[in-house]
């Protein structure tokens, strides 16, 4: 079941996207699944990051291998 101010939300962003397109006359490009789920991983690493300095702690990346 979905919330109301999600339904509102949603709406919003569709509603920019449209008005962006239309005044600057520009196409829709669906950036894809992969730059969505890179997105997200740049906001979780950016939350954890807020949340060690909060409690007294930073965080480093490292490589993986």
């Amino acid at each position: 079941m979905a919330l109301p101010f999600a339904n509102t939300a949603t709406a919003h962003k569709l509603a920019r996207m449209v008005y962006f397109m239309l005044t600057r006359g520009e196409a829709y490009v669906d950036q894809g699944q992969q730059h969505y789920e890179e997105q997200q991983r740049q906001r979780s690493i950016a939350a954890l990051q807020r949340r060690a300095a909060a409690l007294g702690f930073a965080i480093a990346p490292t490589q993986t291998v």
